[in-house]
């Protein structure tokens, strides 16, 4: 099946009676987005089908937990809308990612990916300050359907 992004057939509309003197709006930004994933095939394919789906710009990934924290406290960190975050990675854990995440301050939507979204790890997730959890083999279509959410947002 396809999953069709939520603004896939949406148009700007114009309105007539606003002043022609009016500068003409700025076109969207892309979503920027961060991965912290250690399956290359899988970053690949989020990535490809993100592509597709939305206007996103891939601003990094990561495979271990310490190149998250490298990249947490540097400059590049505060270009990330969102970070999409696997809880087990081959070096270090995705919940530890989450805090550190939290603890540094940076903006960007924290929103987990993993094969393990038990309603424990859900709630656990929540307390580290993701905005929600999606379980890879069920949930990719919501996935895709907040990121537009999120995407719509960071565009006003």
């Amino acid at each position: 099946s396809t999953i069709v992004s939520p603004t896939a057939d949406i148009s700007p509309m114009t309105n007539a009676a606003e002043p022609a003197s009016r500068p003409a709006a700025q076109a969207p930004l892309p979503l920027r987005v961060y991965f912290v994933e250690d399956s290359p095939v899988i970053v690949d394919v989020l990535v490809t089908t993100l592509q597709e789906m939305l206007d996103v710009e891939i601003v990094g990934s990561a495979a271990s937990e310490a190149s998250v924290l490298r990249w947490l406290r540097s400059p590049d960190a505060r270009r990330a809308d969102v970070m999409i975050v696997d809880l087990f990675l081959a070096h270090g854990s995705g919940l530890a990612v989450l805090q550190a995440a939290r603890d540094s301050g940076v903006a960007c939507a924290r929103v987990v990916l993993t094969n393990y979204a038990t309603p424990v790890i859900r709630d656990r997730c929540r307390q580290l300050g993701a905005a929600r959890v999606f379980d890879k083999s069920t949930e990719l279509r919501e996935l895709v359907e907040f990121l537009g959410g999120v995407e719509a947002q960071a565009a006003r």
